[in-house]
């Protein structure tokens, strides 16, 4: 024993400290992180291997992969654009722009996963704000904060939420409804909706990406070869044209329109060929004067009218990406995918220069062309987010009855005629055999990284449990707290909080659910309380864009720096808070 904690106890909380610091301070994917915790804990064989592998059995798991695809099948059936068509209108002033957007996504995240949310919503705000003539940058925050706080009124909200919800039941026996938070988080969101509103000059105004890749013809060049060029018949090697100075071949298109995106430097180069550089203009002019080129009638490229074979879209470098501190041109992404970067946009500006040669940041927004081919990419894996097209799905009347589907599940569960996870398998079921959604886009809706992560937590969790680290911390938050109840859960809720804003929300609950139902054990009040008040802190993350996977996705899009959100952020965190604190205490009592 050292410090009251046995030597099984102690590597138990080096394993918690290393997973929490490889989350913060490397690029290493999340559930590869979580695995490796799971596969110290079995090796050194401080907690019985049923313990450790039991998150993997978990019914809360499981439900969480089944409810994906009732998800699915929503999204499918464009039950989302319907709620965009009909909820977002022409609102006169901001205040009621903010409430209109916030209002409707809160619904939607309050029974959909929060990232699909978002992502479809992000493309619409940044027209909807242009039609209203608002930056988008000063509705994208709101968005992601308004996903959040949706989240947390319902127990399938927000994946922390039902990982707390079932710790609670293996401790008591006893299963929450699905609507256990719903009262608590509604006047977290009221709160968080006005706090929004009072704090909006906080907010920055910044110029998106897409408003400056908007005026791509600047940056980008289509220069023809004249069919007696002293440049016919040589490679672009040979040529000179493989490297030139500040710009980059990304596209030859034939005579014959045969376009060529993955360029080899042994390439013939043809009389008629149009070549697009991309890269510093004034240099790209110098070259054409030198190689004897000559202007083409119009730019290949446009974000308004793209021919039907081409496709532009743009992605966001995520914080954990591979990509942070290399080139494009050091990487074989473009080779892989079929594709062609042709600009970089950092906090609302065109990065100058050849795109290729630009180191990338977190934040960057890169304008990625492609064939219609190569439509689907996996960009996940690269931790590149991509912003999903709101014409994606129309609504049509399948829409009404996967909706009708979804609130069966919910009201079922809610009159304790089916457990939840009974319902939700019925609910899945549904939506294949009505064809809402395909058996392969079932099998691709669901996250396996996140379940990864999900059965790491409850791993940690219960040996944090198991080994009396719980007990242990407990004791000490009473010894500081001197036996005040009201001061232990602030206390525990305002830590929480802050370690939400750099790791996952679900390794948090995971970590500090049996902290707090120990505490309120040893302090003999309602173990409840604790609970639902760690439901709503560990998913009110506003001060960081890496505090939630909703931030990351407007991060780009809004053109925003580290520092905006914590501007309006930290204010946000404290004022929810409080309010968390005070209407738990009045609707779960101690």
């Amino acid at each position: 024993m050292f410090l009251g904690l046995s030597l099984a106890a102690w590597f138990v909380v080096f394993v918690v400290l290393l997973v929490f610091v490889l989350q913060i301070c490397t690029k290493l994917p999340s559930d590869f992180v979580f695995l490796g915790g799971m596969a110290m804990l079995l090796v050194s064989g401080v907690i019985p291997a049923s313990s450790i592998l039991g998150g993997f059995s978990s019914s809360t798991v499981v439900l969480i992969g089944v409810l994906f695809v009732v998800i699915c099948g929503l999204v499918q059936t464009g039950f989302m654009q319907w709620v965009v068509r009909h909820c977002l209108g022409s609102p006169k002033t901001y205040n009621k722009a903010i409430m209109r957007l916030m209002f409707p996504v809160a619904a939607l995240s309050s029974f959909l996963n929060n990232t699909a949310v978002v992502a479809l919503f992000t493309g619409v705000v940044r027209l909807w704000a242009k039609k209203l003539g608002i930056s988008p940058s000063k509705l994208l925050i709101p968005l992601s904060y308004a996903s959040g706080m949706g989240g947390i009124c319902t127990l399938i909200g927000t994946p922390p939420n039902l990982l707390i919800s079932g710790f609670y039941t293996e401790e008591t026996g006893i299963a929450l409804s699905i609507f256990t938070p719903t009262l608590v988080g509604l006047v977290c969101l009221v709160v968080g909706v006005i706090s929004v509103v009072a704090l909006k000059n906080l907010i920055p105004e910044r110029q998106s990406p897409e408003d400056a890749l908007q005026g791509i013809g600047d940056y980008t060049m289509e220069l023809m070869v004249p069919t007696m060029s002293s440049l016919v018949g040589k490679t672009l090697k040979e040529a000179g044209l493989d490297k030139v100075n500040g710009g980059h071949l990304i596209e030859i298109i034939r005579m014959d329109r045969e376009v060529i995106t993955v360029i080899d430097d042994e390439e013939f180069i043809f009389g008629g060929d149009r070549l697009i550089f991309s890269g510093d203009v004034e240099k790209i002019l110098a070259l054409r004067d030198e190689y004897q080129l000559v202007n083409a009638t119009h730019h290949i490229f446009s974000l308004d009218e793209i021919e039907k074979n081409r496709k532009l879209q743009m992605v966001t470098v995520g914080f954990r990406s591979s990509f942070i501190g290399t080139r494009m041109c050091d990487t074989m992404f473009e080779e892989e995918n079929g594709l062609v970067l042709v600009a970089i946009a950092r906090e609302g500006e065109v990065v100058k220069g050849s795109p290729r040669e630009v180191e990338m940041k977190a934040g960057d927004t890169l304008l990625i062309e492609s064939s219609q081919q190569h439509r689907k990419n996996n960009f996940s894996k690269y931790d590149l987010i991509e912003q999903e097209s709101a014409s994606l799905y129309k609504p049509d009347k399948r829409t009404l009855y996967s909706s009708l589907i979804m609130i069966a599940m919910i009201a079922v569960s809610s009159l304790g005629y089916l457990t939840l996870l009974q319902a939700a398998f019925i609910a899945a079921f549904a939506m294949i055999i009505c064809r809402f959604c395909t058996i392969n886009q079932a099998r691709e809706s669901i996250d396996w990284s996140l379940l990864m992560i999900f059965a790491g937590s409850i791993s940690l969790g219960t040996a944090i449990q198991e080994t009396g680290i719980a007990e242990w911390i407990s004791q000490g938050i009473l010894t500081v707290c001197n036996g005040n109840p009201i001061i232990a859960l602030a206390g525990i809720c305002l830590v929480g909080t802050f370690i939400t804003e750099f790791t996952s929300n679900t390794a948090t609950a995971a970590i500090f659910f049996p902290i707090a139902y120990q505490t309120a054990v040893n302090l003999d009040v309602n173990p409840l309380t604790f609970c639902v008040a760690l439901m709503i802190a560990v998913s009110s993350s506003f001060a960081t864009p890496i505090g939630s996977p909703t931030h990351m996705i407007v991060y780009g899009p809004g053109g925003y720096r580290f520092s905006d959100f914590a501007r309006i952020g930290i204010p946000m965190n404290f004022i929810i808070w409080i309010t968390n604190i005070l209407i738990t205490l009045l609707l779960f009592p101690l």
